[in-house]
């Protein structure tokens, strides 16, 4: 395998490996190059570190590594994660991803935080000044606080106890969380990560609600550099991803430190996060002339006089808490647990439940969803299936090897049979919904002749386009 050559700073003995199986730190002495692993030998070595490292039935690893360095994890890690059962990600950390919700304020039997609990985190007082007493009274969320799908629970318990046990096994250390139950992991501390960003945020995890949502104050999904309209982002533990992260793990092609935490924001300033979480208003009830103006479709800026916001308070006590909030609710769960798009199967489903959707508000017009749904998703993900089959390897099913273009025996080196990695099937997915929906909205002829268009090309490649020759009789 192609790793960097390592030598290790206690004994002298070269290594594949960070760690030295004398305990020592192995530092690259030269660049990645194909060298023969003793893999086995490491296998061993780990399990005896581990004693044992538990029944486990399978250990995946990658076929290669796409980092600079061409750095390995260490055995040990993998085989705990194998043994309580748990997934990696490309930068060593363990994620939970859940949609985002924001909200202000919460009552402790809400997320099953009982009063002492809630007193212990800072909860002393209910949002009139008056002292916790009862789970059902309202108290104001902490800008940094957290409150994860109730989902979320038995899995982040799983890693702190793969974390535990690395502790003590591996870094030969006292375990940190000694978690049982998911009421064990309230109080300690999550990072929350977006996709496609490279800065974490510091949270508290404080409690579990019922739906598949990860509740938040507004600034702590502003500061994730999101607008809190629903999308998903993910949480790990602080300690997981302070032993565990590496920016060495991480692919060197271009956005290969995309999804990683590579800074952390270890306390928000609201005056540093996106502009649209100023916005959000803090009162306790609008006045009149609200209304009134909404009735005559007045500009929000001309309203701002009337109207307490958040940028109003920046720079003051008040821009961390005392806001407001207009209607009671019984309960934050009290909506759907799930969104609709996880719980309809295929695309077909959740393609009409978008358009049901759209004829019952008469602001929206179905036939530009649909003409925009095919327009800005259907026909980009045709042509690039499109594409990746022309241009697709051929795969072993024996040895999983791959070819980038077929051998002339038809086979594999290994003797199995190849086949393809994408198939006619991925190419097509989306084709007759587009073609149906066309006919039945009857929308725009331009539409209909670019997805017509795509039709020919995949039955040109997929169908037999044999013409019979015509006989000379038939030019006279």
């Amino acid at each position: 395998m192609e790793v960097s050559a390592r030598k290790c700073d206690k004994c002298g003995k070269k290594n594949a490996q960070i760690r030295c199986s004398c305990g020592g730190r192995a530092e690259i002495i030269d660049e990645p190059r194909k060298q023969r692993i003793p893999i086995e030998n490491i296998y061993r070595q780990a399990l005896v570190i581990l004693e044992g490292g538990g029944n486990i039935s399978r250990l995946k690893g990658v076929k290669r590594m796409m980092n600079k360095t061409k750095t390995p994890e260490a055995m040990e890690k993998g085989i705990l994660r194998a043994k309580h059962d748990i997934y990696v990600f490309k930068d060593g950390t363990t994620r939970y991803d859940m949609t985002d919700l924001p909200v202000t304020h919460f009552k402790p039997k809400e997320i099953g935080l009982s009063v002492e609990r809630a007193v212990e985190l800072g909860y002393t007082h209910d949002i009139h000044g008056e002292e916790l007493k009862e789970e059902d009274q309202v108290v104001e969320l902490m800008v940094q606080d957290f409150i994860a799908s109730k989902s979320a629970g038995p899995y982040l318990v799983k890693v702190t106890n793969f974390v535990d046990e690395l502790l003590e096994k591996y870094y030969e250390l006292e375990p940190f969380y000694e978690a049982e139950k998911t009421t064990d992991l309230i109080g300690h501390l999550v990072v929350g990560l977006a996709p496609h960003t490279s800065g974490g945020v510091l949270g508290r995890l404080i409690g579990f609600n019922k739906g598949k949502a990860g509740y938040a104050h507004p600034f702590f999904h502003a500061a994730k550099r999101r607008n809190c309209d629903g999308d998903e982002d993910c949480i790990m533990l602080l300690l997981d991803g302070l032993l565990n992260f590496s920016q060495s793990f991480l692919p060197e092609k271009r956005g290969g430190k995309m999804d990683a935490p590579l800074v952390l924001t270890t306390r928000i300033n609201p005056d540093e996060i996106d502009k649209e979480a100023h916005n959000v208003d803090t009162m306790w009830n609008y006045p009149l002339e609200f209304y009134q103006r909404a009735m005559d479709f007045a500009d929000p800026k001309e309203l701002m006089d009337i109207m307490e916001t958040v940028e109003k308070r920046l720079g003051t006590e008040k821009q961390y808490e005392g806001f407001g909030y207009t209607h009671e609710t019984l309960d934050i769960s009290e909506g759907p647990k799930s969104s609709n798009y996880t719980r309809l199967g295929k695309m077909t489903e959740k393609m009409e439940a978008q358009i049901q959707v759209a004829k019952i508000i008469r602001a929206v017009d179905e036939h530009d969803v649909v003409s925009r749904v095919i327009q800005d998703h259907f026909i980009p993900d045709l042509m690039g299936n499109f594409n990746k089959f022309c241009l697709q390897r051929v795969r072993c099913t024996k040895c999983n090897k791959k070819y980038r273009r077929p051998p002339l025996s038809d086979k594999c080196t290994c003797g199995g049979n190849l086949t393809l990695t994408i198939h006619k099937g991925g190419v097509k997915k989306y084709l007759d919904t587009s073609l149906k929906m066309i006919e039945r909205f009857e929308l725009p002829d331009y539409l209909g002749q670019r997805v017509k268009q795509i039709e020919e090309q995949i039955d040109s490649l997929f169908e037999n386009d044999k013409v019979s020759m015509p006989s000379l009789d038939e030019f006279m």
